[in-house]
């Protein structure tokens, strides 16, 4: 064998050698820095060349960037626009002087040399570029297939690299992601056992300081259509009610605070706020949450964002869960006063109806509400006679019930006095004009029975006349006799009256508005008068109970049983 020979052989041995022990370093680093500088170094010492450069490929602007170099200390990053075509980029390497227009962006730096392709069967990296060896021979081809060797080795070794960056990242961010997810659940655990919103707003300051490093904040919530101020730190000043009205209506479901939104608001410049986030429960918008700049300085990402969000409705959804707590409450105190008042106001009204000798007597008030203005009342008088009385208060509810206490106390006050009809109502009205408001008023009618001759003598102020149905007569007769409706005014008129002589069978039919007003649902026409005396004139001989019955019975087969206002009935019939 002769010497020439033998040394290219041994050359053959020391590269293989050298490929073999690159590998196995290069296959273990997981640091593509590393790969690459032991690329350049390798490269340029094996093939006695000053000058090398590794171009990494960007595949967005498509473009080649001269990342790591040597032999060029006074070079900076340089992108370089290589247009090659798919010919070039399917090549193992490029000699640069057989393709000088296509390489001209590299010839300032590498007028001569070779670019060897640095890729994996998925992937193009970039080129691995030499310039001319130092004796200035040309490459030849044992020297090009060790570099493509190196290069080859390298690629697998920076894509392996690269896949353990990725899995490392992908790592920390599911460590984070259940870190958040045991955080919120944690936190959710917590909401769930709280009722006070203070707390709950408190936990939820401190969350956002702790794990995500917020200095500033403030928690706006939506309560009855007014945003209010539940929560917040390091703000500059108090944000008005009118401010955070206007910022929960203009935010978006993330908005970044720029120069024209902090200009319109300047305390979120001030207060170092720089994305304001909106929670919405059933397309309505119920709280706004702002946040300042990190302690660290690192900008929010979409996960950030994403946590605040889930941190943010479970604060919301606990804070709303107390509201209706508190309605719940409220509500169910309500109802124990209406039923106490409901109770008390059944107390004004007669226990029992009284009998009355010579009169067949019903009586029966419906309230709307669970209390009511409808007022009726039965009572014997000292000479052993007895009041019928039946009033109706303006309005509904807490308001009226009391004005009808009022009425029924002042009845009962006057009764032991020796005074006529005319003259008690008439101190009624004066007392009430000057006790209550201008809006409220009262229709009444009474009247005072006298058993022993059948005499019925009454006052009407402003009420719905009575009707009465003599035994003898198809006819009806209403009861007007009176005067002015209770309160309005003051008396400047005295009441008048009137004395009926009452025979076995005569009906007489007291009622508020309740009845003649009631309305249909399916046509919206009102129950009216006319019905009223059809129902009396045709039950006229049945007893004044199912007289009662037969009218609340068709008043509620016309409404279709849905009640607009208090009705009440007194049916008077003599024997």
């Amino acid at each position: 064998m002769t010497p020439s020979k033998q040394g290219s052989k041994l050359r053959s041995k020391l590269d293989l050698k050298t490929v073999l022990e690159t590998s196995r370093v290069l296959i273990e680093a997981q640091d593509e820095a590393f790969v690459f500088e032991n690329l350049l170094r390798i490269s340029m010492g094996k093939l006695l060349v000053s000058k090398a450069a590794i171009l990494l490929h960007d595949a967005d602007s498509n473009s080649y960037n001269i990342s790591y170099s040597k032999g060029l200390p006074d070079l900076q990053e340089h992108p370089a626009t290589l247009q090659l075509t798919n010919s070039l980029l399917s090549k193992s390497h490029i000699l640069i002087s057989e393709h000088e227009q296509e390489l001209k962006e590299l010839t300032p730096y590498f007028p001569s040399g070779a670019m060897f392709n640095l890729r994996t069967s998925d992937h193009h990296l970039g080129f691995l570029v030499l310039k001319e060896k130092m004796s200035q021979s040309p490459f030849i081809a044992e020297e090009l297939e060790f570099v493509e060797s190196l290069c080859i080795i390298s690629s697998s070794a920076v894509a392996n690299s690269r896949m353990f960056d990725q899995l490392s990242q992908a790592n920390r961010q599911l460590d984070q992601r259940i870190h958040e997810l045991n955080t919120l659940f944690d936190l959710s655990k917590e909401f769930n056992l709280l009722a006070d919103r203070d707390k709950i707003s408190r936990i939820f300051k401190f969350a956002l300081m702790g794990q995500l490093f917020i200095r500033s904040f403030f928690l706006v919530y939506r309560s009855d259509n007014r945003a209010e101020l539940l929560a917040s730190s390091n703000l500059s000043a108090n944000i008005p009610t009118d401010t955070l009205n206007r910022l929960l209506k203009e935010t978006e479901e993330i908005t970044n605070v720029d120069e024209e939104l902090a200009e319109e608001f300047p305390v979120l410049k001030e207060s170092d706020i720089c994305s304001l986030i909106t929670i919405s429960v059933h397309g309505r918008k119920v709280a706004l949450i702002g946040v300042g700049n990190r302690a660290n300085s690192e900008p929010f990402t979409e996960s950030d964002y994403n946590f605040l969000k889930s941190l943010s409705n479970l604060a919301i959804n606990s804070i709303q869960r107390t509201y209706l707590i508190e309605e719940r409450i409220e509500k169910e105190r309500m109802e124990e006063e209406l039923s106490l008042a409901k109770s008390i106001q059944n107390k004004l009204l007669p226990d029992v109806i009284p009998d009355i000798p010579g009169a067949d007597l019903s009586a029966v008030t419906v309230s709307c509400y669970q209390v009511g203005g409808d007022y009726y009342d039965i009572v014997e008088t000292p000479d052993g006679n007895h009041i019928l009385a039946i009033a109706d208060v303006t309005g509904k509810g807490f308001a009226a019930s009391l004005l009808m206490a009022n009425l029924q106390s002042m009845l009962h006050i006057l009764l032991p006095f020796d005074i006529t009809l005319p003259v008690a109502t008439e101190r009624i009205n004066d007392l009430l004009y000057q006790n209550t408001p201008i809006d409220k008023f009262i229709t009444f009618f009474w009247g005072k029975y006298h058993h022993q001759t059948n005499r019925f003598h009454y006052v009407n102020a402003g009420h719905n006349p009575p009707l009465l149905l003599r035994n003898n007569s198809s006819e009806f007769c209403e009861l007007s006799e009176g005067g002015l409706l209770l309160g309005a005014m003051e008396s400047t008129i005295p009441y008048e009256s009137a004395d009926l002589q009452l025979s076995s069978g005569d009906i007489i039919v007291f009622y508020t508005d309740g009845v003649n007003e009631a309305r249909s649902q399916k046509t919206d026409e009102e129950f009216g008068e006319e019905r009223l005396q059809e129902i009396i004139h045709a039950n006229r001989d049945k007893t004044s109970q199912k007289i009662q019955d037969a009218i609340i019975r068709n008043v509620k087969e016309f409404t279709g049983a849905s009640q607009y206002d208090d009705l009440t009935l007194i049916v008077f019939k003599a024997d």
